[in-house]
């Protein structure tokens, strides 16, 4: 898998010769095109293809190396683009009867995924509170006259006494 950058805050990861055809790769790619990566990741993992493993791999490599090269956080990254070309076709023959042949086509495809920094990861995330606005507002005090009675619950009548009431 070969690996460039493309501008400082995108990254591009490209796996090249993959044995299968460009179409059964674009499938899943249209899965993943603008998803966050660990949103990318879940999707792949639950897609029956298998095109899911090879593509899992050019983002896994993706992600490596926007951490490593570009110092970027791996779960702020958003796929920006997912595509797959087609690579050379290797051409193989099958016999049939009364000495005919087939062709068989066996394609291959380039994979390449270009991740960038969510717009949203520039700026700092802000800071939940613990508790909710309505708590953190100051109560009134209670006068001692209007001091909150405590109130006991009604007792729950037995299935039998319930019975004896409507029959």
């Amino acid at each position: 898998m070969a690996a460039t950058a493309e501008t400082p805050n995108t990254v591009r990861a490209q796996a090249r010769w993959v044995r299968m055809s460009a179409r059964k790769a674009r499938l899943v790619l249209d899965l993943i095109r603008g998803r966050t990566v660990p949103e990318a990741r879940t999707v792949l993992a639950f897609t029956p293809r298998a095109a899911s493993r090879e593509i899992d791999r050019v983002l896994a490599s993706a992600v490596a190396n926007a951490e490593s090269a570009h110092g970027l956080d791996g779960d702020e990254l958003v796929v920006l683009e997912a595509y797959a070309d087609e690579g050379p076709t290797l051409k193989r023959w099958r016999a049939r009867a009364r000495g005919r042949v087939n062709r068989i086509r066996k394609r291959t495809c380039h994979i390449t995924i270009v991740v960038a920094e969510s717009p949203k990861s520039g700026r700092p995330r802000p800071q939940k509170s613990a508790k909710p606005a309505a708590e953190q507002a100051p109560k009134p005090e209670a006068t001692p006259a209007q001091e909150p009675a405590t109130e006991e619950k009604p007792k729950r009548r037995s299935p039998a006494k319930k019975k004896e009431a409507v029959a």
